[in-house]
């Protein structure tokens, strides 16, 4: 099921995507704070089950043991494909698609990863988790009482039916995700340098400041502080939940984010430039062993003997 298939095409294959520099990037709403990815780049096949503070909102994401739990790095793909029908949105094309046509080559350089033959097979099998992860959840579920969907419905890949060269592929996106992604709203802009932030825990902090801070412009928009570990999933607390972490959300380099956990309301600042913030420079304390080593005490200052004139002449002593 999750296996791409071959199709051959013709020579009338056309490809509408827009270039990738012009396009604007943007992330569904509903993806952005929720736990519906894994923050491990390591397979799992564990379910997340989460359910918000106030019990209105639950998740359910369930792995194929064969392909694990799509990643949190996955989703580059689905915020690719979020800005392309967003952007279709914006020039008012009236039937929008729900099946993608694409280079394999843009949608790796929109997304910042290297365009070798590895950066195409790991790429396939992030395709391979986004259609093989299932979803239960009561967002948007409307007069059902859930939601059951995967990611994707599928992918191909296009070959040339003359020369067997690839000539891109096609992704067909869930219903539920393409009506969140069209709907009044249902996206909000995201930086460029977000896809350079190689932490998982780094990147859903990003993506939870950056929903809490949407149509905030240049001002800032209170929100609950500090965001609820729950929300990551088991397994994966949050940095600013634990006083032991060398890091603080203040020293993850959020692109054009600047925040504040330890306030009782965070204020989340978009910036127009991105800046990380500097990591405090922390001194090495002594240690009971120093504590007890006893000090030497300072030598004497030892004075230069004045400087002597070397002499010109020498004279023969008496006999």
């Amino acid at each position: 099921m999750t296996r791409a298939s071959r199709t051959e095409i013709t020579d009338q294959f056309e490809l509408f995507l827009p270039y990738i520099a012009d396009m604007p990037l943007r992330d569904q709403r509903e993806m952005m704070e929720r736990p519906f990815f894994s923050l491990a780049k390591s397979k799992r096949v564990k379910p997340i089950d989460y359910t918000s503070p106030d019990g209105k909102a639950w998740v359910h994401v369930s792995a194929n043991p064969d392909y694990g739990m799509a990643t949190i790095w996955d989703a580059d793909i689905l915020i690719y494909c979020a800005s392309v029908l967003a952007d279709m949105a914006r020039r008012g094309l009236n039937d929008i698609p729900r099946k993608l046509h694409l280079m394999p080559y843009d949608l790796l350089r929109a997304i910042h990863r290297p365009t070798t033959g590895r950066a195409y097979e790991l790429l396939g099998q992030s395709l391979d988790r986004l259609v093989s992860t299932t979803i239960k959840t009561n967002i948007r579920a409307e007069n059902r009482r859930e939601a059951t969907f995967s990611w994707l419905d599928g992918w191909t890949q296009l070959v040339d039916e003359r020369t067997e060269r690839s000539r891109g592929m096609t992704i067909e996106l869930s219903n539920w995700f393409y009506e969140g992604v069209l709907m009044q709203g249902g996206v909000l802009s995201i930086d460029r340098a977000y896809f350079d932030l190689t932490g998982g825990r780094e990147r859903w902090l990003y993506k939870v400041a950056r929903k809490h801070a949407g149509g905030a412009g240049r001002g800032a928009s209170p929100s609950p502080c500090p965001p609820s570990s729950k929300s990551l999933g088991p397994k994966a607390p949050i940095a600013a939940s634990n006083s032991k972490s060398p890091r603080s959300p203040n020293a993850i380099p959020c692109p054009a984010i600047r925040s504040n956990w330890n306030s009782p309301t965070a204020s989340v600042n978009r910036r127009s430039a991105c800046a990380a913030a500097p990591r405090p420079i922390r001194s090495r304390q002594p240690s009971p062993a120093d504590r007890r080593r006893p000090r030497n005490p300072p030598l004497p200052r030892q004075r230069r003997p004045p400087h002597q004139p070397t002499p010109t002449c020498w004279s023969m002593p008496a006999a």
